[in-house]
């Protein structure tokens, strides 16, 4: 039995998104970060957390990769050349898109007022945009590594939605292009009418 601790507003929503691709039947504890119900199962207190028969994995990125590999779907086979290269897209979309997102976040809402530089968040549009444009530039269509749908795509979509939240530039019409193909997926489709909901 799979259980998934977090709110669909946060990066939870990345892995429910996953679990809808894998068609895996799981129950959602609704528990925001640092709650209770989330530090009972891992310390840490941060979501999501995924339990699996009693193995707790926090981490959406962690939990969709362990997912991917245990199902053998959204992933290329590990120790393959595409495997390599899909870690490499996954790693720079969280070193390069989510990271800039974050520390936004940080500056905005999530760190005590006294500590908060709101300053920077220029800089970081200004970072996002270059990033974003190169990424672009590589997608290889009509996923970003072809005909296989893969978990950085999963991270890439969510990156761009959260981008939006908090008045990031544009995405380049490439983008735009992409991200309607993805979130036509019938799994989004189910993943999103769900934090709708």
């Amino acid at each position: 039995m799979l259980t998934l601790y977090g709110t669909t507003l946060t990066r939870t929503f990345r892995v429910m998104w996953m679990l809808e691709e894998l068609g895996l039947p799981y129950e959602h504890v609704k528990a925001g970060p640092q709650s209770e119900k989330v530090r009972a199962v891992s310390p840490l207190g941060k979501v999501p957390v995924l339990v699996d028969d009693g193995a707790v994995i926090p981490d959406s990125t962690a939990i969709m990769t362990y997912l991917a590999d245990k199902h053998g779907q959204c992933t290329f086979a590990a120790g393959t050349p595409r495997r390599g290269q899909q870690d490499a897209l996954t790693f720079r979309i969280l070193d390069e898109i989510d990271a800039v997102l974050w520390t936004s976040a940080r500056h905005s809402f999530v760190l005590p007022e006294d500590q908060r530089v709101p300053a920077i968040k220029e800089s970081l549009k200004g970072e996002f945009a270059r990033n974003i444009a190169r990424l672009t530039d590589e997608i290889e269509g009509p996923y970003l590594m072809g005909e296989t749908f893969t978990v950085p795509d999963i991270l890439l979509c969510h990156c761009a939605q959260w981008s939006r939240s908090a008045k990031f530039p544009e995405a380049p019409p490439a983008l735009a292009d992409y991200l309607s193909t993805v979130r036509a997926r019938p799994a989004f489709q189910r993943a999103a009418a769900l934090r709708e909901a």
